[in-house]
């Protein structure tokens, strides 16, 4: 008799199926703002005190925002894009198009169902 590999897993044992390769979770909204919110600060050339310092918030606490780690209010946000010359609307608009270019194509199979309406 011929033996066949095994095709389940075992615990602590090797599974031989070959595995599709898990696709690169999409980024946070609060990741691609702070990485955003970073550019537009250098880009003139501004350090974390002075961008702070208009927005009125502590240098700390933009420091954590850039590095997607707070999650900013609305009204924080809108301050942080009026102090780097921006708006609230330009600024989610940016950040919208980043995502936007980072989206994985989606396959068939993880496509969300729509649902048929018909007139009756």
């Amino acid at each position: 008799m011929t033996e066949h590999p095994r095709l389940h897993s075992i615990p602590g044992g090797r599974d031989d199926r070959p595995r599709r390769p898990e696709p690169a979770p999409e980024p946070l909204w609060r990741e691609v703002l702070g990485e955003r919110l970073r550019s537009l600060r250098r880009e003139q050339r501004e350090t974390l005190v002075e961008t702070a310092g208009r927005a009125g918030i502590s240098p700390q606490y933009l420091s954590e925002v850039e590095r997607g780690r707070k999650e900013p209010s609305s009204e924080m946000i809108a301050a942080l894009a009026g102090a780097l010359g921006t708006t609230l609307g330009g600024l989610t608009e940016q950040v919208a198009e980043e995502l936007r270019a980072r989206r994985a194509p989606v396959r068939r199979s993880q496509a969300v169902p729509t649902m048929l309406l018909r007139a009756a």
